[in-house]
């Protein structure tokens, strides 16, 4: 009997873990085995511990939060009105891209696409933006893009359009970064042409890289591609939108009480608490600028031997205050392209129509991947890439959620908002507007809240311009087994059918 009272404890924990493994080896509902190849070899994920933050960025846990001008509209615009949306969890770059950064992609994209220079030659920014008629800024000109004195400062001279193409490019390197390195595949410096790794292509199958290891395949038994479902790629890079980017700016989360209280009083005009432009907390930094911009007309850094911020130009990313959500330069430096396209009455349609204020966004020109008459992807094309085609409005006319392929004109330039923008007659305002926000090193106080929206051509570039990279958060805004989670009947991270995640 004593035997018996001393195993007793070992027996619990051997039917524990039985059941453990039972209950992730089934299907919950059908009592089916996963990754058994005697019943059919259907794959079930138990190793995924959630997603990876991607380099150079950090999570931004989603929220409600007022989103619109918080001063007096000085332009009169009103293209900003106030109103309550909610953004998703999503991840965001610390810093503006820089030039170092930028240099990177254009040595690539050189070396594997030597055989189309007019791959290369679209890359490349403007560095003509740096010319004045009446300053002498030629050595910005020449060195600022190249010259290693510069390389931790934001790139400027960018499209919006080349803006995303370097979020496309950068989506393909660091996946195949984590197939080499998780050694799923060799590094194949000799890349080119229609043979480079591009991350949807891989996924179609139509990527003819080496295979070192892979994963087994339980239903042929031979190696095969990782797949969405093995949760190791990463979704696209890409621009934020500007609900996104003005949520993150403006950092509300420090505002909250230790408990973490669901309610503020008071809104941010600035990515930091309170309107003055320099650091009041009595120590070594009293006094200082928080951002880098425009004190006034002629005073870009303040007298000889007691700077304003040090820098006539842009600074370095990693200077200046950041924020709560520790991002850099969410004020001042450089401006930032977000992803929407411009229209002045979008904040007006936000307040109308209530179901548009999860995720707002301005700019849907919504894409299908080509197919063959099988409903396979087509051939991908010399740039190693999968075809998308425009959505057909008679494909979707009789969808309850849209009906039309490209919406920027929703409510603000169709038919039924009344609206109508004679381009280049009484307005700029066309469908290649794409809004920028944050304000630089060149600009006054006012247009460094986060508020404010000023716009530009999509195909044009700046010198006071720059960009940053966001990626959507998948899953739980915190992860698989958040111990925060709205879940009743257990103790958070006790469910044993549940498996834990990294942040």
């Amino acid at each position: 009997m004593k035997i018996f009272f001393k195993t007793l404890p070992y027996l619990c924990l051997v039917l524990l873990v039985a059941s453990c493994n039972r209950n992730n080896d089934r299907s919950r509902t059908t009592n089916w085995k996963y990754n058994d190849e005697k019943w059919g070899g259907y794959e079930r994920n138990n190793d995924f511990e959630g997603q990876e933050t991607p380099p150079n960025m950090v999570l931004i846990p989603g929220g409600t939060f007022v989103m619109g001008f918080t001063e007096e509209d000085v332009p009169y615009d009103w293209d900003n009105i106030p109103r309550r949306v909610t953004v998703s969890s999503f991840y965001m770059d610390q810093t503006e891209i820089s030039n170092e950064d930028y240099l990177l992609y254009l040595h690539h994209t050189a070396d594997v696409y030597a055989d189309y220079p007019e791959v290369l030659q679209a890359a490349l920014p403007d560095t003509l933006v740096w010319r004045d008629e009446l300053s002498y800024n030629e050595p910005y000109v020449t060195g600022y893009l190249r010259h290693p004195a510069y390389a931790q400062h934001p790139v400027v001279g960018v499209s919006w359009v080349q803006a995303r193409e370097y979020s496309r490019w950068r989506t393909d390197r660091v996946n195949e970064a984590i197939l080499i390195d998780r050694g799923y595949q060799e590094q194949r410096p000799d890349q080119s042409g229609s043979d480079v790794f591009v991350t949807d292509a891989y996924l179609a199958g139509q990527y003819e890289g080496v295979e070192r290891k892979g994963m087994k395949d339980l239903q042929t038994g031979e190696t095969r591609p990782i797949r969405l479902e093995d949760g190791i790629l990463q979704p696209d890079f890409r621009l934020p939108t500007e609900a996104e980017w003005e949520y993150a700016a403006l950092a509300l989360e420090g505002l909250q009480s230790n408990e973490k209280d669901e309610n503020y009083t008071d809104r941010r005009i600035y990515p930091w608490s309170g309107t003055s432009m320099r650091y009041r907390v009595h120590d070594k930094n009293q006094g200082k600028m928080y951002a880098n911009f425009k004190r006034r007309g002629g005073d870009y850094s303040g007298l000889s031997g007691k700077p304003n911020d040090e820098n006539m130009i842009t600074s370095n990313i990693w200077d200046n205050y950041p924020n709560d959500f520790g991002l850099y330069n969410m004020a001042g430096n450089v401006n930032e392209w977000v992803l929407d396209l411009y229209r002045p009455l979008t904040t007006q349609t936000l307040v109308d129509v209530e179901n548009h204020d999860l995720n707002s966004f301005r700019g849907n020109d919504f894409q299908d991947l080509k197919r063959d008459q099988d409903g396979r992807p087509v051939e991908k094309d010399s740039l190693g890439r999968l075809v998308y085609v425009p959505v057909n409005d008679a494909d979707v006319a009789e969808r309850d959620n849209y009906n039309r392929g490209r919406v920027y004109d929703y409510l603000d330039g169709d038919e039924e908002s009344g609206a109508d923008y004679a381009t280049n007659e009484h307005t700029l305002i066309s469908d290649k507007a794409r809004v920028y926000k944050g304000g630089s090193w060149a600009d006054r106080a006012y247009w460094l809240s986060p508020g404010t929206r000023r716009y530009l051509d999509q195909d044009r570039a700046s010198r006071t311009i720059g960009f940053r990279c966001a990626m959507v958060r998948v899953g739980n805004s915190q992860g698989i087994d958040d111990p925060q989670a709205n879940r009743f009947g257990m103790k958070p991270g006790k469910d044993k059918n549940r498996r834990r995640s990294r942040r």
